[in-house]
C-alpha cells in the first residue's frame, strides 16, 4: 500500500499569519523599545527582556524557574492544584520584572501542557486574575518554526539540509529545511525569514524550503512517565529511545536517509542537548559561552549517555555536571536525543542554548523592523 502523505508534511501546512503581540501601544516602534519573550512549557517558566542590537538581541533580564506545570497531566489529563500554584507564583516574579522594566512589547506563550490540559483556560483564569498577565496557547506549528529562527546564527553557510530539534517536556519538534538553492551567505537570514510562517510570502529573496515538520507529543517529561513502571534503567532507556522512534515513521525524511550527506545539519536545542554538552566538556558550573553553538559528534555524545547509564539513577543524581534539577529527566532526553543519531546518522550536531524565547524575541524585533539585516 502506498505511504500517506504524512500529516505534518511542509507541503501542507497552510502559512501562518504574523504572530500577535502582547503589546500596550500602537506607536512606531522605537530600537531602544525593550521586548520580553516568555515561554511556560511541560517543566519550566523561562522568560527575556532584551533590547534589539544590530542583527540580534542585547540580554537585559531573564528568569527561569522548575514549575513542573505538566506534573501529572499524563494520568489525569488536567493540570494539578500545586503544579498551578508553582506556576503562578513563578509568574508573578516575572509580572515584577515586567512592571520594573517598563516593557510593553512582549508575547507571553504556553505550550504541550496547556495545549493538552482539559483544565486549561481555569489555569489561564487564574494567572490573570493573580498576576495580571495574559497567556497566548500557541499552536506546534509556531512552536517549531520560533525553535527554527532562533537557531539561524548557528546556520553554517556550508549546510544544504539542516535538521531542527526541539527536545521539550511534553513534546519534541523536528524541522527539516532544504537551503540548497540558496547561496551560502544568505542561509541564516533565510532561516530567520521564516518568522513570517513556514510558507512566507514571496520577499524577492532566496527561500528557505521546509521540507517538513512534525511534532512528537513526546518530550523528556510525557516519554519517562509512559515507561516509569519499568524498574531496569537500561531496560527502560532502550525502550524510551525505540518508542520515540516509532513515532517518527510519519516524518517525511525519515526513510529517506540518502539526504544524509557533506552539508548535513543537525541543530539541538533544549536543556537535553546542552546537558549533554556540558557533561562532555566536564564542567561542574555550566557555562553558555562555552556550550552555545559547540559541535559534537555522534561517538562523543554517545560516549557521555553510556557514561549516565553507567552511573544509574543514584550516580546521576550526584553529579554536579547533570544538575539537581535535571537528573530524573536526562535520560528520557537522551533516549530522544540517541533515537535521532541512530536514524541520521552525523558529525555535525551543534548545541543550541537557545529556544522558544529567542524565536520569539526574534520574530518580534523582526516583524517591527528594529533588526539589522547584518551577518549573523
Amino acid at each position: 500500500m502506498a505511504k500517506q502523505p504524512p500529516k505534518h508534511a511542509g507541503s501542507h501546512v497552510r502559512p501562518v499569519a504574523r504572530p500577535r503581540r502582547e503589546t500596550q501601544t500602537a506607536d512606531k516602534p522605537d530600537p531602544a523599545d525593550l521586548y520580553a519573550a516568555l515561554d511556560l512549557g511541560t517543566n519550566s517558566c523561562r522568560m527575556l527582556i532584551a533590547q534589539p542590537k544590530g542583527s540580534q538581541f542585547h540580554v537585559v533580564d531573564s528568569f527561569s524557574k522548575s514549575v513542573q506545570l505538566g506534573a501529572g497531566l499524563e494520568a489525569t489529563g488536567q493540570l494539578s492544584r500545586a503544579s498551578m500554584a508553582r506556576t503562578v507564583g513563578a509568574l508573578k516574579i516575572c509580572q515584577k520584572k515586567l512592571r520594573h522594566h517598563s516593557v510593553k512589547r512582549m508575547r507571553l506563550v504556553a505550550t504541550e501542557a496547556c495545549r493538552r490540559a482539559t483544565n486549561a483556560a481555569q489555569f489561564n483564569n487564574l494567572v490573570k486574575r493573580e498576576t495580571g498577565l495574559s497567556l497566548e496557547i500557541i499552536k506546534p506549528e509556531e512552536e517549531a518554526r520560533l525553535a527554527v529562527i532562533s537557531c539561524a546564527p548557528l546556520v553554517s553557510v556550508k549546510t544544504e539540509q539542516l535538521l531542527v530539534v526541539d527536545i521539550g517536556g511534553g513534546s519534541t519538534e523536528l524541522v527539516w529545511i532544504d537551503l540548497s538553492r540558496v547561496p551560502r551567505v544568505d542561509r541564516p537570514r533565510a532561516i530567520m525569514r521564516l518568522h513570517t510562517g513556514f510558507d512566507p510570502e514571496d520577499s524577492g529573496f532566496p527561500a528557505a524550503k521546509v521540507v517538513d515538520w512534525i511534532s512528537v507529543p513526546l518530550g523528556v517529561a510525557t516519554l519517562r512517565d509512559q515507561f516509569d513502571d519499568v524498574d531496569d534503567d537500561a531496560a527502560r532507556f532502550a525502550l524510551m529511545s525505540w518508542f520515540f522512534e516509532e513515532n517518527l515513521a510519519e516524518f517525511t525524511p525519515y526513510q529517506d536517509t540518502d539526504q544524509v550527506k557533506e552539508g548535513f545539519q543537525i541543530v539541538g536545542t533544549s536543556g537535553t542537548v546542552t546537558t549533554v554538552a556540558a557533561s562532555h566538556l566536564g564542567l561542574r558550573r555550566y557555562d553558555r559561552n562555552k556550550v552555545d553553538g559547540l559541535r559534537m559528534t555522534s561517538d562523543q555524545i554517545d560516549h557521555v549517555i553510556q557514561g549516565y547509564l553507567h552511573l544509574g539513577p543514584e550516580g546521576r543524581r550526584d553529579d554536579p555536571r547533570i544538575g539537581r534539577d535535571r537528573h530524573a529527566l536526562i535520560m528520557s532526553g537522551a533516549a530522544i536525543l540517541q533515537a535521532l543519531l541512530r536514524i541520521w546518522p552525523t558529525d555535525r550536531l551543534t548545541v543550541a542554548d537557545r529556544g522558544l524565547r529567542e524565536g520569539l524575541l526574534y520574530a518580534q524585533m523582526s516583524s517591527d523592523g528594529v533588526l539589522e539585516e547584518g551577518p549573523y
